[in-house]
This record gives C-alpha cells, structure tokens and sequence, in this order.
C-alpha cells in the first residue's frame, strides 16, 4: 500500500508536541514524498472560546473551518517546518465531535496514514472523559499512527 497522503490530525494540547510531531511524520512523508495534510477539528463550543483571541467576528453558523485552523495553533507552525523540509501540506479544519471529524477529514482526503498525538490517561480518566485518540484509532479508514507523550499529563 502507497502512502500517498498523510493526516496529521492535531490540537491545541499539540503545541507542546509539535516538533516531535513534525519529526515523526517527516518521517513517514518526506522519503515516500507524501502530502502531508494538516487537520485541526474543534467543536463549537472551542471556537466559540477562541474566536474573539483570534480577531474573529463570524459565528461558528458562518466559518470557514480551514481558515480558522490556519490560524489556530500549533498548526502555523508544524505547516512552517514540514515546508522547510520540502513536504507539500495543506491544512484543513472541522468544526464537530472532534474524533468524528477526524475520521471524516480522512476519508475526503483519502488519507493513507494518520498521525495522531495523545497523552498519558488513567482507565478511569479515560472511562469518565473519553479519548478523542482512542475514537479517532478505532474508527480510522486507514492505519494510525500514535504518538504518546509522557511529558504530556492533562
């Protein structure tokens, strides 16, 4: 199987993680020269949350996700550095259940691997809170791969 096209679906836990996750899919993308398409979903009530730091006036009813996650971070960052690699990217948004619209960002981008970061959770957290990571694994069109944190605790 060809990997053409590489999701790295990431968050605002994400910034912290960045460049390991940059690292991580440079390594996957540049050698097979794979688009890498950046994704970041949010539910409505986040954009609501961030929209005023962003300078945004629209309500979530009249955004366009893709432009709003250009300018949510860590994204500018991660599309500045696999750009300086040489990688072809793109960045997509989502506004919905964040592990929902993953899945559905890459099956329209027919995606052949997703990176995807998580953290370290107790079974009883993730029993009680739930874990987009998780979701996003056991419902992907493709495979996953999963980068775990330790660093990471919240």
């Amino acid at each position: 199987m060809a990997i053409d096209t590489v999701l790295l679906a990431v968050g605002p836990m994400d910034t912290v993680r960045a460049e390991d996750l940059a690292e991580t899919v440079l390594e996957i993308a540049e050698p097979l020269e794979a688009t890498v398409v950046i994704g970041h979903a949010f539910t409505e009530t986040e954009y609501e949350e961030f929209r005023e730091d962003l300078g945004l006036e629209a309500r979530v009813e009249d955004v366009d996700p893709d432009a709003v996650a250009t300018r949510r971070a860590p994204v500018g960052d991660l599309e500045e550095r696999l750009t300086e690699a040489g990688v072809d990217c793109e960045i997509r948004g989502a506004i919905g259940d964040v592990g929902d619209e993953v899945v559905d960002l890459a099956r329209s981008v027919d995606a052949d691997r997703i990176v995807v970061g998580g953290r370290r959770r107790s079974p009883a957290e993730k029993a009680v809170l739930g874990s987009v990571s998780q979701d996003i694994i056991l419902q992907a069109p493709c495979p996953v791969t999963y980068f775990r944190d330790v660093n990471v605790l919240d």
